[in-house]
């Protein structure tokens, strides 16, 4: 079914030709007496004034009514042709149907990612996101920005003020797995936290922020995370002069510098039960993959850094394994032939 907002002006345009005709037609009919056929040729040639011959002379009444009937159509006639060449030759159908693929495939998303604002820091996520391989859907509501995602092909986007939930609702927060809202006033991602959070209380959600006093109220209005990319940036150039190749390999790692090195996190639950409650030694990911475990998050949030072997992973507990792609996938493969033996 098309969309009645969409193609308003279209719909307006023959609802207007369509008036003309009927008025046209009526008039024809009942003050001539000409029969349909005779009355419809008569409309079509008044309105477009095309100049053919009449279907026979017209009376001082009918004379009257075609005159009235140029005058009032004239105007609308040529707004009703102009508005739908538009819809023709700029295309507007066109980005209609390619926008109606573009949503059918988001609405088949789940576990996927949200990304409210397409500027700066919303592109970066975009490029982060699809170096990983992760599903993600972009909100954007500038027409510039938009006509721009609409060239790319490939990028899912939704078009829309990501304030209202009617939009997060067509990008699927139902079903989706975090929520990064990069819009440029701190006001505007405030809202977007509170209204995602309250459709979707699991759901992951990393703010921007631009002021510091925004920090504790995005964390209260539920953002699990918050982030100064004015400030983190700053911090970041000065430690490229204080610890310079501390910072560049941390951004290897990272996966700023190249896609060869992954630094993954493994939750107590993606594991097969059989490897759930056990040591660090007992998992040998070092012997089967090539990886090694870095880090450990304590189902209390504490970090340890390089945990000893006899740390058990216990449920809520998380570790952190570093590795290259090859290693990481191939302790993915491992960790998915132990649940298909489980």
């Amino acid at each position: 079914m098309l969309n009645f907002k969409y193609f308003r002006k279209i719909y307006v345009a023959i609802s207007l030709l369509l008036t003309i005709i009927i008025i046209g037609v009526s008039g024809f009919s009942i003050i001539e007496g000409y029969t349909l056929s005779e009355a419809i040729y008569m409309t079509i040639i008044t309105v477009s004034t095309v100049g053919f011959n009449e279907v026979r002379p017209l009376s001082s009444e009918g004379r009257l009514f075609t005159a009235f009937l140029i005058i009032f159509s004239f105007g609308t006639f040529a707004y009703a042709i102009s508005s739908i060449t538009m819809y023709v030759l700029d295309g507007e159908y066109k980005r209609y149907f390619k926008d109606l693929r573009v949503k059918k495939k988001v609405d088949k998303f789940s576990r996927h990612t949200i990304i409210c604002g397409y500027g700066r820091n919303g592109k970066q996520a975009v490029s982060e996101l699809e170096a990983h391989h992760q599903k993600y859907v972009v909100i954007e509501n500038d027409k510039d920005l938009i006509d721009v995602l609409r060239e790319t092909h490939t990028i899912p986007f939704v078009e829309g003020d990501a304030t209202f939930e009617k939009i997060l609702e067509g990008a699927g927060i139902g079903q989706a797995r975090a929520l990064i809202t990069t819009l440029p006033k701190d006001a505007d991602n405030l809202f977007v936290v509170l209204t995602a959070r309250e459709m979707n209380p699991d759901l992951l959600i990393i703010s921007r922020a631009s002021n510091d006093n925004s920090d504790k109220k995005l964390r209260r209005a539920g953002a699990n995370n918050v982030i100064m990319p004015d400030k983190i940036g700053g911090a970041h150039m000065a430690s490229l002069v204080i610890k310079p190749d501390v910072i560049e390999f941390m951004d290897y790692v990272m996966g700023q510098g190249t896609s060869s090195v992954n630094l993954e996190e493994i939750t107590f639950e993606n594991l097969p039960e059989n490897l759930q409650n056990k040591s660090i030694k007992e998992l040998g990911i070092r012997d089967k993959s090539g990886a090694n475990i870095v880090g450990f998050r304590t189902p209390e949030g504490e970090y340890i850094i390089n945990p000893s072997p006899e740390t058990i992973i216990m449920p809520r507990a998380k570790i952190f394994v570093l590795g290259t792609i090859e290693q990481i996938d191939a302790f993915r493969d491992f960790t998915s032939q132990q649940k298909v033996l489980r």
